[in-house]
């Protein structure tokens, strides 16, 4: 069924057959890349992860091919037995772009992404509400896959990943006073998003296929904004260890390199890899 969605970081509201049991206190969080997906299933009353499953994908795929993938996730796992309280879907794509709030016009949606990326005019534009900063994120969700949910569970609610993360990072450098460049790291390419003072100082996202190209991004970035790899941290959160090539050559190059931390409490049936990884997909609960 084609939806007319009602903006974002809203829920999706629609009259649906399926009728959810709120007594089991289940939330869903689903995150769609191209190159991969991965779902959480979360039980609030308990504060517990029930469920926590990722995979990627060989090749980069297109939104179509994804779908098909999901379908094939959902049908393996079971997903659509249970009934959820809440489903949220985290789209995933360097599609998106931040304006400011006081200069947003819903009217010219189309037109803050024309500047930094490749839209087609067929393209359905969403947007978040970012309150933590007073920007907008203006970005292409995957429809396909929004239909998709639409008719397996009915209302839900849908953001893009760099809404995520930047909130929570906000949150996170609160009360921080030195800068600090943060990298989601996923397979092939990275989100980075640089804090100063709490304040947000650049969010973007690279594609990467090389330790080389990951560090040249990094240190080109941070030159732009005159940061001294010798002062700056540098903090990893998503797929990486201390044994990746990504970490041994961050730590060549820039002196002060840890890992973050999702900072939450939950309880795992299946435990994540690292406190920092999936941290966009458990923080989107």
């Amino acid at each position: 069924m084609k939806l007319k969605l009602l903006g974002t970081g809203q829920k999706l509201m629609a009259q649906t057959n399926k009728t959810f049991n709120t007594q089991n206190n289940l939330e869903l969080s689903i995150q769609i890349s191209l190159s991969g997906l991965s779902f959480c299933i979360l039980q609030r009353d308990t504060h517990t992860i029930m469920s926590l499953k990722e995979v990627s994908f060989e090749k980069k795929l297109n939104p179509i091919e994804v779908l098909d993938q999901l379908k094939h996730l959902f049908n393996t796992e079971s997903v659509t037995q249970n009934t959820y309280e809440a489903i949220t879907i985290i789209h995933g794509n360097e599609l998106s772009t931040l304006v400011p709030k006081p200069l947003f016009n819903e009217d010219c949606i189309a037109d803050y992404l024309k500047f930094n990326s490749k839209i087609l005019v067929s393209d359905f534009i969403a947007h978040d509400d970012i309150v933590i900063n007073d920007s907008v994120n203006v970005y292409v969700p995957y429809i396909n896959i929004n239909n998709f949910i639409y008719d397996q569970f009915g209302a839900f609610t849908f953001k893009h990943v760099s809404t995520v993360l930047i909130e929570e990072i906000l949150h996170l450098e609160k009360n921080a006073s030195t800068p600090k460049v943060y990298v989601n790291i996923n397979k092939n390419h990275f989100e980075t998003i640089i804090v100063d003072n709490a304040k947000l100082i650049l969010y973007n996202t690279f594609e990467y296929n090389a330790p080389e190209d990951f560090i040249y991004y990094i240190l080109f970035a941070t030159e732009q904004l005159n940061l001294n790899p010798e002062t700056f941290n540098l903090v990893f959160i998503g797929d990486v260890s201390k044994q990746d090539a990504l970490y041994a050559i961050a730590y060549k190059y820039i002196r002060n390199v840890s890992f973050g931390n999702r900072n939450e409490t939950y309880e795992y049936l299946e435990t994540p890899k690292y406190n920092y990884s999936n941290f966009t997909l458990i923080k989107s609960f």
